[in-house]
């Protein structure tokens, strides 16, 4: 085991004594501890992203992007090329695709999801491992369009947990981060 991998894996362990998904946190453990370039894209089996899920000031919206290749509407995240910080890349991400200032990550592991991208041109398919973290909008949230995006929308939660038409993965988050709220006060 790499020592730099340390922190990712008592990461994975918090993740789960705060009720997260437990058998996604052993699959994200086994692929670290596979070892080879799973922070590079190079790895042809796949590599850990870093996402962002990216709410309003008041809490109750959430910054979603039209993603240009997958032509889904999905949170902000991307590629960890190199970086073990997956809450930094997370952070690095949102600034970049959002253009918003004064963004704050959490250190704390949000979300976990495994998924499969598809082949592009000579791109083979591959998975993405990808753990996600609240950023929280400190300032204003108008936003700027980058060019991953087809479009960025704020959506209110609620409506996404209650949206049989939303992805699984965005309506999974919608309703753990309501049900934080509503533990928080």
């Amino acid at each position: 085991m790499n020592t730099e991998d340390e922190p990712l894996l008592r990461a994975l362990d918090a993740h789960v004594r705060n009720g997260g998904d437990r058998t996604a946190a052993e699959d994200f453990r086994r692929f670290l501890l596979a070892g080879g370039a799973c922070f590079e894209r190079s790895n042809p089996d796949g590599h850990f992203t870093g996402s962002a899920w990216l709410v309003s000031g008041d809490g109750h919206r959430v910054l979603l992007t039209h993603h240009r290749k997958l032509g889904r509407w999905l949170q902000l995240g991307g590629h960890a090329d190199g970086e073990r910080d997956l809450a930094s890349v997370a952070l690095r991400e949102a600034e970049e695709e959002s253009g918003l200032p004064d963004l704050r990550v959490e250190p704390a592991i949000f979300d976990l999801d495994r998924h499969w991208i598809p082949a592009r041109g000579a791109e083979p398919g591959h998975w993405h491992y990808d753990v996600r973290f609240v950023v929280h909008a400190t300032g204003t949230e108008a936003f700027a369009v980058s060019p991953e995006s087809l479009a960025l929308a704020w959506r209110e939660v609620d409506a996404l947990a209650g949206d049989p038409g939303t992805d699984a993965s965005l309506a999974r988050m919608a309703r753990r981060w309501l049900a934080q709220r509503r533990a928080s006060g």
